[in-house]
């Protein structure tokens, strides 16, 4: 049996059998090594911390919009579309650290404006306090 080539095309190159070798001999299977892909870990969704900015420090409603964010993106790594959870919890996470520091910011605002009222109070009542010593009819005997 002859073998043809079709016009345009070369036929790979061939080596003959050895002398003294035949069919039963010559081993039928070939083994390939082949490594696995590396194992990347899922993307994150961010989940149990949308869920803390929600319920404590829902700044501008930043907590509940990062609660949506990472459920899609749990959604997207439960269908296998990592590249789409990677995004909806990258955004959920930007959100949750904007919730974060607008609450952090709050809450020394708040301490510093409670601390300053006091101090004004305290300084405002030791004022009235002198006032009332100062009548001779209401002072102290």
């Amino acid at each position: 049996m002859e073998r043809t080539r079709a016009p345009g095309l070369a036929l790979p190159p061939y080596e003959p059998l050895v002398e003294g070798l035949d069919m039963e001999n010559v081993s039928r299977s070939v083994v390939v090594p082949v490594e696995p892909p590396p194992v990347q870990p899922p993307p994150r969704d961010h989940l149990p911390w949308s869920l803390c900015s929600m319920l404590y420090c829902n700044v501008c409603c930043l907590g509940f919009l990062a609660l949506v964010f990472s459920v899609k993106s749990r959604d997207r790594k439960v269908l296998g579309d990592y590249s789409g959870a990677l995004s909806y919890g990258s955004t959920a996470k930007h959100l949750n650290i904007t919730a974060l520091l607008l609450n952090i910011f709050l809450i020394i605002l708040i301490v510093a404006l409670i601390a300053s009222g006091t101090i004004t109070m305290a300084k405002l009542l030791n004022r009235h306090q002198q006032q009332y010593d100062n009548y001779p009819f209401l002072g102290p005997s």
